[in-house]
């Protein structure tokens, strides 16, 4: 048989490289380097960092000793059940947040603040709330940021809001979605990687949104502006849509239930699909219709599919770039001699949250924190019995933290970005974008609280 079509082992062997672990270790570090670079110069999605990753892939071929054992390893990784369940998953969110936007719920969202007489600070607080609504229908916090920014920003202007206050309140709205929605990529990969129920982390990690994003909205009401004069028309719109906000709470109950990921996603889609054609929001064609023109099909389930193309992809060629630094054993070395510095449980979530960090930091991508950082939490924490969701809550709540404050993460630039050109409101810099969300603050405390004191340890 050719040796570059033999079936992949189930335990691909140990790989050499030239140069040892320095050698294993540099695709890697040229990876970060180039995510940390794209991520500086505003890189607006996964799509960026294919090319590293080909990069990456192709230097560690070149370095390794026996490249033929290097590609199985490559393969296994890709082939893990963890990186299919993503990919589904992602694939189907993608299709609740197309369908969920097509039939307006944004916009009956809007129009409910703005008829409700919401100004100044209570306006504020109101976008706040607004967009943790949608971030946790969505699970996208950079979908909420594109789609809601616009709209309440420019708003805010004659109803009396500070403008530093407001986009740090929309991007902490998106930050909590972020956090605790169940169609979240980082829940996903955080439940995931920990081996932990869906229905239980999500009901364990309100424990350390809920006092963060409570906070937020106090000191939002309070700092967020003075009422405007006169009375503001609302935007265009109504509150029909509403209704749409039946497919996430179906999502959500049925994963509190403990039913299977696959299981509450479905739902979701089905309910939003059935109520946005029981009200007329959408169209049958809408969802699914030929282009004879493009020859292809199109339609909102194309669309929402595609969404999850990116971080698909990005996701196959990480998983095979780790299992390339895996196979040399380095990765083992690495988390024995960081296993030897945690004396205990306390000791082990500070390790936890200190490699989660270091990940996010260099990468600049949460998910891609959470992968890295993933296995070691899962083996360090099972040495001093921390139960799955309070792996994966330290993971994501880690995660959900720096790249909505620190100015050269995607968010807080796109967040900045979103507030130029509007004659009402002044622009925003990243840097006060990221200091006025409070949600992301009051995460970090709440973190740090729960490590040090061991509160929410049993969950």
């Amino acid at each position: 048989m050719d040796p570059g079509t033999r079936t992949p082992s189930l335990k691909p062997p140990a790989v050499a490289f030239y140069g040892g672990w320095w050698g294993a270790l540099a695709p890697f570090v040229l990876f970060v380097v180039a995510v940390v670079a794209l991520g500086l110069s505003g890189a607006p999605d996964e799509r960026g960092f294919w090319p590293v990753l080909v990069l990456a892939l192709a230097l560690a071929l070149a370095l390794a000793r026996d490249r033929t054992a290097l590609c199985e390893a490559m393969v296994a990784g890709m082939s893990r059940p963890l990186v299919a369940l993503m990919i589904t998953a992602w694939l189907l969110a993608g299709v609740l947040a197309v369908v969920l936007r097509a039939g307006g719920l944004i916009d009956a969202l809007v129009w409910s603040a703005h008829a409700l007489g919401l100004h100044g600070g209570v306006y504020v607080a109101a976008a706040f709330a607004a967009c943790c609504l949608v971030s946790t229908a969505t699970g996208t916090s950079l979908g909420t940021i594109l789609l809601c920014a616009p709209l309440l920003y420019p708003a805010g202007g004659a109803l009396g809001a500070a403008p530093a206050v407001l986009i740090g309140a929309i991007l902490g709205g998106a930050t909590f979605g972020d956090n605790v929605s169940p169609v979240s990529d980082t829940t996903i990969a955080s439940a995931t990687t920990q081996g932990a129920a869906m229905g239980e982390v999500v009901r364990s990690r309100l424990r350390y949104a809920l006092p963060a994003a409570g906070a937020a909205l106090a000191v939002f009401a309070l700092a967020g502006g003075r009422p405007a004069a006169g009375d503001v028309p609302p935007p265009a719109g109504d509150g029909t849509a509403l209704p749409l906000l039946a497919a996430p709470a179906v999502a959500i109950l049925l994963l509190v239930r403990r039913h299977h990921l696959f299981v509450g996603l479905l739902a979701g889609v089905a309910t939003a699909v059935a109520v946005a054609l029981g009200l007329g929001l959408i169209t049958p064609a809408a969802l699914f219709y030929v282009d004879p023109q493009r020859f292809g099909a199109r339609g909102l389930v194309v669309e929402g599919m595609e969404r999850g193309i990116g971080v698909s992809i990005f996701t196959l060629l990480l998983m095979a770039l780790v299992a390339a630094v895996e196979s040399s054993g380095v990765m083992a070395h690495l988390l024995q001699a960081a296993g030897r510095r945690a004396r205990d449980a306390r000791g082990a979530e500070l390790l936890i949250v200190a490699l989660a960090s270091a990940a996010v930091l260099l990468t600049t991508h949460s998910v891609v924190a959470i992968l890295i950082a993933g296995g070691f939490a899962r083996k360090i924490g099972e040495r001093f019995a921390l139960s799955a969701p309070r792996r994966a809550n330290l993971l994501d709540v880690t995660v959900c933290t720096y790249p909505f404050l620190l100015p050269w993460f995607i968010p807080t630039i796109l967040a900045a970005s979103t507030t130029r050109g509007h004659a009402a409101m002044p622009p925003v810099s990243a840097w006060s974008a990221g200091l006025w969300n409070l949600h992301s603050w009051g995460l970090l405390a709440v973190l740090l609280l729960a490590v040090a004191s061991g509160w929410g340890r049993d969950q």
